[in-house]
């Protein structure tokens, strides 16, 4: 089973703001998501439940129209143990550094890469920045996929250990058993 995206429904924390009111000296956010927006995260990323989902932001205004958003995501989520099936509770806190450009600049900017990659020698090539859509950057979305990319698909159990139920192997069962049970039967007409 694979997880989910946020592009398969409705984005469950949106904090919208808008790049053209952000001041030159920037900003700073400070979000904590609802009971419903907890609820909405966990039933898309596939998790028991989001115990609390909380965001710091600082968004700077860059030459060239782009904006670098910095901070921090911190999550209490509720997930399965995969070895005892026990309910368990793990932390995250996740760094947030990323820089958004006009979606145009972000195509370009994408085109070149994928064009210097047709070379002979690959390179060592930074991402494009993300897009800003429609003037705004969506700083609970970006929380939100922060927070996802931080969940532990495996979850454990502090000190539960997966043991695989060992079996000895029975000299007598190997790919070629019952060719040699056709020469013993052979043997003894």
């Amino acid at each position: 089973m694979s997880r989910p995206t946020t592009e398969s429904k409705p984005d469950p924390w949106r904090v919208p703001v808008i790049v053209a009111q952000i001041p030159d000296t920037g900003l700073h956010r400070k979000l904590e998501a609802s009971a419903a927006e907890r609820q909405g995260m966990a039933e898309l990323a596939g998790l028991r439940e989001v115990l609390s989902a909380q965001a710091d932001f600082e968004i700077v205004p860059k030459s060239g129209n782009r904006i670098q958003v910095t901070g921090r995501v911190r999550a209490r989520i509720g997930q399965t143990c995969v070895v005892t099936l026990d309910p368990i509770e793990n932390e995250i806190e996740e760094k947030v550094d990323l820089i958004f450009a006009p979606e145009a600049e972000v195509r370009r900017l994408a085109d070149l890469i994928e064009e210097g990659r047709d070379g002979e020698e690959p390179q060592e090539v930074a991402d494009p920045p993300e897009a800003i859509i429609n003037g705004i950057i969506d700083l609970g979305r970006l929380a939100t996929d922060a927070l996802f990319l931080a969940i532990d698909p495996y979850p454990r159990k502090p000190g539960t250990v997966f043991e695989a139920e060992v079996i000895a192997p029975d000299p007598e069962d190997h790919p070629f058993a019952a060719l040699k049970a056709l020469q013993d039967k052979k043997k003894g007409q």
